[in-house]
């Protein structure tokens, strides 16, 4: 890859904005203009609370155009603060798309991007600091969707309430987010999701306390298994095939030398390996996370699109085939013992989310990936009553607190002369 012309960063940024209009482009084709337009306000005006699919809300076309101009708004957040591409770019990027078809609009982002914003000029440090913080953070956008629908206060006060709400939210994630993932260690991937659910919990506790609360609801599209799976197989075929046309054996080479890597958080891809190696490890990903929900049967639709978008975004910065698999196999042999099936809605999220926990296979081997992923699909199915939902990475919530607990036990078994080294258990 060495012999190949260096990319631009317009062109580097021009590449990755290829997946949201590629998808723009299948929307605009799906559904007509008009009533893709009608979708996007409906969806705007929809509580979004998990889970609430937008391809049944607003229509297929409109989720996709949804997904596709608050990723490229992201994208261009990046751009224009001068930073160059990296990992998180398109980590970020992806997780944007995938979560705007099922709870993050137009309109309710703003608030929470705003009060990072307000943390940093506190702070007096650049806003490239924290904006890959703001842009996972906004999965606490249904907290904003759910303040402006209090229909017993005027409008006003509701839009100042719903401001207020999203700036306190994006003020206190980032020195939140830092001290979680001091908590886990970086072997759950999602920690902005892991601080998200425990401001959620805070946050939803103190509406309840007012007497607003939210009800469970799905919202769950099916019947489109064979248009969504022919365009994800030409997006991730595409993607795998071209890396190995542009690399050759050189992207093979790197690809195994990923595979022997951990994934633990703070992991770069590409940095570490470049662009076409990445991309290779996003199609392969993605290809494999697609079949994985057809195989168990489950529905390709907003949900599941996003959770097979946020393995292939996150292929740039820990996910690979040898520590996701493992984490998938403890979630499909939880249906041993437990009461739930694995078509089952929350439990195919469960499914594609839980490799938030990758690292753990990827460090200490399938027998931990499995056991890992075992207990976050009990933690997952049972962790989100506590916010009512309104934490779109409930995943991420479920998979920190299943890192904190699992990974401390399996270190101390692995290593018997461990000891406490005069540190205090409370």
């Amino acid at each position: 890859m060495t012999n190949k012309r260096a990319l631009s960063r317009e062109e580097k940024f021009l590449i990755l904005a290829l997946i949201p209009l590629y998808f723009m482009i299948v929307g605009l084709c799906v559904q007509p203009l008009d009533s893709i337009v009608e979708g996007i306000f409906r969806m705007i005006r929809e509580p979004d609370f998990l889970i609430t699919d937008y391809f049944v809300v607003g229509g297929m076309g409109a989720a996709f155009l949804n997904a596709g101009l608050l990723t490229l708004l992201s994208l261009g957040f990046i751009y224009f603060l001068g930073m160059e591409m990296d990992g998180h770019t398109i980590t970020s990027s992806c997780l944007m798309f995938g979560f705007s078809l099922f709870g993050k609009n137009l309109m309710n982002i703003w608030a929470i991007l705003f009060g990072v914003f307000l943390y940093a000029k506190y702070h007096k440090t650049h806003l490239s600091k924290y904006v890959y913080v703001a842009i996972y953070g906004t999965s606490l956008s249904p907290i904003i969707t759910q303040v402006m629908h209090i229909v017993q206060m005027p409008f006003a006060q509701r839009l100042a309430l719903t401001l207020f709400v999203g700036i306190c939210i994006g003020f206190v994630l980032p020195p939140l987010s830092s001290h979680t993932h001091n908590a886990h260690k970086g072997y759950s991937l999602y920690n902005v999701g892991f601080a998200s659910g425990i401001i959620a919990t805070v946050v939803v506790s103190v509406l309840k306390s007012f007497g607003i609360s939210t009800e469970e609801r799905l919202i769950w599209s099916a019947g489109n298994n064979d248009l969504l799976f022919l365009l994800l197989f030409m997006l991730f075929g595409g993607m795998a095939l071209t890396a190995l046309i542009l690399g050759g054996e050189e992207v093979l080479r790197a690809y195994l030398r990923m595979l022997r890597t951990s994934g633990i958080g703070g992991t770069d891809y590409y940095r570490d390996e470049g662009g076409i190696a990445v991309m290779f490890n996003m199609g392969i990903n993605g290809f494999f996370a697609s079949i994985f929900v057809i195989g168990a049967g489950g529905e390709l639709n907003g949900p599941t699109i996003g959770g097979i978008l946020s393995i292939v975004g996150f292929s740039a910065t820990g996910k690979h085939l040898r520590n996701i698999f493992p984490i998938m196999a403890g979630v499909c042999f939880s249906m041993i013992t437990g009461s739930w099936n694995l078509d089952d809605p929350s439990v195919l999220l469960a499914l594609l989310f839980s490799t938030t926990l990758a690292p753990i296979a990827g460090e200490f081997g399938v027998i931990c990936g499995i056991l890992a992923g075992f207990l976050h699909t009990s933690v997952a199915l049972n962790v989100g009553v506590v916010y009512g939902g309104m934490n779109l990475y409930n995943n991420g919530f479920a998979g920190g607190m299943v890192a904190i607990f699992l990974v401390p036990v399996i270190q101390s078994i692995r290593d018997r002369a461990a000891r406490a080294r005069g540190e205090h258990s409370l």
